[in-house]
């Protein structure tokens, strides 16, 4: 009798240690990847730090992100791809370089955005010609938007040998776009012609004068140390605000419980508002680090960017046919701003 009990403890011991692993296994945490191609000091990279910490906090420690700089997985040009394959969990790529797959992305190129106060851009962008644009993401990218998108500031003209002083200035010169029918659309608009060059190539074609100018902001011109690659002048007419869209790729979206997912929406809406304002400081910031470093600034009035705005609008039916935005998102944008 004692026997058969002894050989049951045995049997039911080896049975729990051979379960082990497995169960081992299941109390991993969920490994979140986040591909940005910014370099670290960048706003959207401070953000997105700052949330994979929160989100491991909140989540005892079940979800656990990384972030990967500098393009280090993908460059943004080239991360949508990526999240339709599952090759990465999540990513924070700007609207512009979505374009070919959502050209409602391109929004934020239509002319009422021009130079006017980010507030106005936030009534549309987080209102429904947002939510329309998120729609489209979702189905197209089978992925998952987070909640509202992520300021990274206004986007202006920046320079290496051309002295910016008014829009005239940029007629003839060959013009990096970060991406979209929209920009290039205002390049050519200035007279300019568009060059489409991933972000982390930047430096290098700059200094190799690949490109006479570029379209970009402050922050992400301080954190790529630019002005070392030549960049002396800037025309700050506030084209547009960049912002980017926080996505989970839908792989790694189903793999999470309903409370997970909860989660990760219910933190991105607690922590945005900070991160737009730190993304405005940085900007702020960026500006006076820049100036310290020889790039000299030229601020358009209010008039002279309303004359630009007018004139831009005037040729809205070649940026709608160019950029293939939809009349719905026209209608909403407008109503919106």
């Amino acid at each position: 009798m004692n026997h058969r009990l002894h050989r049951r403890a045995f049997l039911a011991t080896g049975t729990a240690i051979l379960a082990a692993p497995a169960v081992l296994r299941a109390a991993e945490p969920i490994k979140i990847r986040c591909s940005l191609d910014t370099a670290p000091s960048h706003p959207r990279n401070v953000a997105m730090i700052d949330y994979m910490a929160k989100l491991e906090k909140a989540s005892n420690g079940e979800l656990k992100g990384e972030v990967f700089h500098s393009g280090q997985l993908f460059a943004d040009l080239n991360v949508s791809k990526a999240l339709v394959q599952g090759q990465v969990e999540m990513a924070v790529p700007g609207g512009w370089v979505m374009t070919g797959i959502v050209p409602d992305c391109d929004m934020a190129q239509l002319p009422y955005f021009y130079g006017i106060p980010i507030e106005q851009t936030h009534k549309a962008t987080n209102g429904k010609a947002g939510a329309l644009v998120n729609k489209q993401l979702q189905e197209k990218l089978k992925t998952q938007v987070l909640g509202q998108w992520l300021d990274l500031g206004y986007q202006n003209w920046y320079s290496t040998k051309v002295p910016l002083d008014n829009f005239g200035a940029m007629k003839g010169l060959k013009i990096r776009s970060p991406g979209g029918a929209g920009i290039s659309w205002r390049i050519k608009f200035a007279g300019g012609i568009a060059n489409t060059t991933a972000w982390p190539n930047v430096p290098l074609a700059l200094s190799q004068g690949t490109f006479d100018a570029f379209i970009s902001s402050d922050e992400s011109c301080n954190s790529a140390k630019l002005w070392e690659a030549g960049v002396k002048y800037s025309y700050v007419d506030h084209q547009f605000l960049a912002q980017y869209v926080p996505m989970v790729s839908k792989i790694a979206w189903e793999k999470l419980a309903p409370a997970q997912q909860k989660l990760m929406a219910s933190l991105w809406a607690d922590n945005i508002a900070s991160y737009n304002k730190g993304s405005a400081a940085s900007q702020a910031n960026a500006r006076s680090i820049l100036e310290k470093n020889g790039v000299k600034f030229f601020d358009p009035d209010a008039r002279t960017l309303a004359t630009t705005r007018t004139a831009m609008i005037d040729d809205l039916a070649t940026l709608v046919k160019d950029a293939k935005l939809s009349p719905e998102i026209v209608k909403l944008v407008k109503e919106a701003v």
